[in-house]
């Protein structure tokens, strides 16, 4: 799946630039990623960066629609995969994360008016853009037809989905030091799996049932 087009009004950030930005901020940081490291790590010049009016906020950016367009790929391998809907629900969580873990320096360096604009509609609400949610919702929808998911409301449900699965597993990450494993399984677990069980097979009884 292709992009959506840049903003014609703003300066085009050729894709080595991109690629030497997302190299230097894993390496470096947000703090780390000047435009010299980044022209360097490109093989250019930051004076070719002055005066092709690139600015760091216009990589960041790029940064940005690079992981919108990754995105878009990873939810399509998803929505087209063989298996049930749950399955490819999970496959698609599981992407996700990878993805995320692919960008956690882009995600770190983006600030707050940069995330609202990648991942927020503008309005009151600030809704999450439909880009992200969408194909979860068409899962949870798939779900509906051949009975392996439930959702009264999908659209709220993938809503739900998509910022628990991406902030937490950034969480983990970051703050508590988890492996990528780790986060990534013990986050699809609980939201796919939950903590309720069903009722147990007549005959049998619960834990505590049985104290």
């Amino acid at each position: 799946m292709s992009p959506e087009p840049a903003d014609p009004e703003l300066p085009q950030v050729a894709p080595k630039i991109v690629d030497a930005a997302r190299f230097v901020l894993a390496e470096d940081g947000p703090a780390g990623a000047t435009l010299e490291r980044i022209a360097a790590a490109a093989g250019v010049s930051r004076m070719t960066l002055h005066r092709q009016g690139v600015t760091k906020a216009d990589i960041i950016r790029a940064l940005g629609r690079r992981f919108e367009a990754e995105h878009r790929d990873a939810m399509f391998r998803a929505l087209v995969a063989r298996g049930t809907a749950a399955e490819r629900l999970r496959l698609a969580l599981e992407l996700q994360c990878r993805l995320v873990e692919r960008n956690r320096a882009t995600l770190d360096a983006l600030g707050d008016p940069a995330r609202a604009e990648i991942f927020h509609d503008p309005g009151p609400e600030a809704l999450t853009r439909s880009v992200f949610v969408e194909p979860l919702e068409r899962l949870l929808l798939d779900g509906r037809i051949d009975g392996t998911l439930h959702a009264d409301d999908p659209r709220e449900t993938a809503t739900v989905l998509y910022n628990a699965v991406g902030h937490t597993y950034r969480h983990l990450r970051a703050g508590h030091g988890w492996s990528a494993k780790r986060a990534r399984e013990g986050v699809l677990s609980l939201v796919l799996d939950g903590l309720v069980r069903a009722a147990p097979p007549d005959g049998e009884s619960t834990a505590t049932e049985r104290r």
